[in-house]
């Protein structure tokens, strides 16, 4: 923690996880928003299906790979100035991706959004730890994952209204608004919250020897996994809602906001308890908690789905079940993963994000487009993916980590 943590954030902590919040939510608005106008872009810009994809597949490669680096340089140059750098350039390129008028140079700005998009996600979880001890770092912690899993129900009806309104470059004009106002919260309430004992040089040795010390301790590795491949359980379910949704479970488009919803509520509804729980229940075993409420709704997901026809009378429940049960026990886990460094919080974070969105890519592009012709594969896979994180939570209790 900060030593001077008791007066860098005067306010109510909830106005402080929802401007983190609001950091975090660059990524998800960046990626969903502009998905209505997909057609309409494509025809403008005399683009093929496959180049629209390109656009989304280069934000994802920026954001990816930036990742790594964003924390490593909030340990070296401050939390503040690499969250308001992330800002200006996410803005700008998101005025670039409205000014433009060919498809190569919109996949190149959308590139650009990519890797100035995750400063804000991965280096407010550093900001939490910075100033919070663990009880209270966990409620904050789950207050942010509350108003951040807003982000993906909204982000599309946002984007939609937006491009219905006014054309898709709105979108785009959007984006660069609510970056340049979130640059002004940031540069008018966020202090600076790293430890000077904790600046760290940023050169590529002591950069990269604080890498493979991080992949060394046994618990790291272990950890991220836990947290970061169950979320895929039910991110999945998003990335095949087309299949999932219009395919097998007959709903019109209009309807898919249902699972959206019920999704999203499960997530806020298990950061709450999550929250509630801090500093009354052991981290430990809240996290096994969580695995519990995980296992019983995938187990539940499979048996369903094996005996039953899809309908969505049923088919919704236990993947808001499993969202209830990995929010519940994500935000303990993110802790402890940035307390296996604290001198190095902000790569710990930078590592976490890096593995959970390289996660995130191998199941877009191999695993959905292997299970999403049936709901059975679709749970089976979901089941499997809890299960390698609940595998490693347990080899790291054996261990006694």
């Amino acid at each position: 923690m900060h030593p001077d943590a008791d007066r860098l954030w005067p306010g109510p902590r909830w106005a402080l996880a929802l401007l983190l919040a609001a950091m975090g939510m660059l990524g998800p608005f960046a990626i969903d928003a502009y998905l209505p106008a997909f057609g309409t872009m494509a025809q403008v810009l005399s683009a093929s299906s496959l180049q629209m994809q390109q656009t989304l597949s280069a934000f994802l490669l920026g954001f990816a790979v930036m990742n790594l680096f964003h924390g490593s340089l909030a340990d070296a140059f401050g939390r503040r100035p690499v969250v308001l750098w992330g800002l200006a350039v996410f803005s700008l390129a998101s005025v670039g991706c409205a000014l433009t008028n060919s498809i190569n140079a919109l996949i190149l700005m959308r590139g650009l959004q990519g890797l100035a998009a995750g400063a804000g996600m991965v280096v407010s979880r550093a900001i939490i730890r910075d100033l919070f001890a663990p009880a209270d770092a966990q409620r904050v912690m789950s207050q942010v994952t509350i108003w951040f899993g807003v982000a993906p129900a909204v982000a599309p009806l946002v984007g939609g209204w937006l491009y219905v309104q006014a054309g898709w470059a709105s979108v785009f004009w959007g984006l660069a608004v609510f970056g340049s106002a979130l640059w002004l919260l940031v540069w008018r309430a966020l202090p600076e919250t790293l430890p000077p004992a904790h600046v760290q040089r940023f050169t590529p040795g002591p950069l990269l020897r604080g890498y493979i010390d991080m992949a060394r301790r046994p618990q790291m590795l272990p950890l991220v996994v836990a947290s970061g491949v169950p979320f895929n359980g039910m991110f999945l379910y998003v990335l095949a809602a087309p299949a999932f949704l219009g395919t097998h479970l007959q709903l019109a488009p209009t309807q898919y906001f249902w699972f959206f919803f019920v999704n999203v509520g499960g997530l806020m509804a298990g950061a709450w308890v999550s929250g509630r729980l801090a500093g009354r229940v052991a981290p430990e075993r809240q996290v096994r908690l969580g695995f519990a409420v995980v296992g019983v709704a995938s187990v539940a997901n499979v048996v369903l789905n094996a005996l039953l026809a899809p309908h969505v009378a049923w088919a919704l429940w236990p993947v808001t079940a499993y969202s209830f049960g990995w929010a519940l026990l994500a935000p303990v886990v993110t802790l402890m993963v940035l307390d296996v460094v604290p001198e190095r919080r902000g790569m710990a974070a930078s590592l976490q994000a890096a593995l959970g969105a390289a996660a995130n890519a191998l199941v877009a592009g191999l695993v959905v487009p292997l299970v999403m012709h049936s709901t059975l594969a679709l749970a089976v896979a979901s089941a499997l993916l809890a299960a390698v994180g609940a595998g490693c939570w347990g080899w790291l209790r054996r261990q006694g980590r």
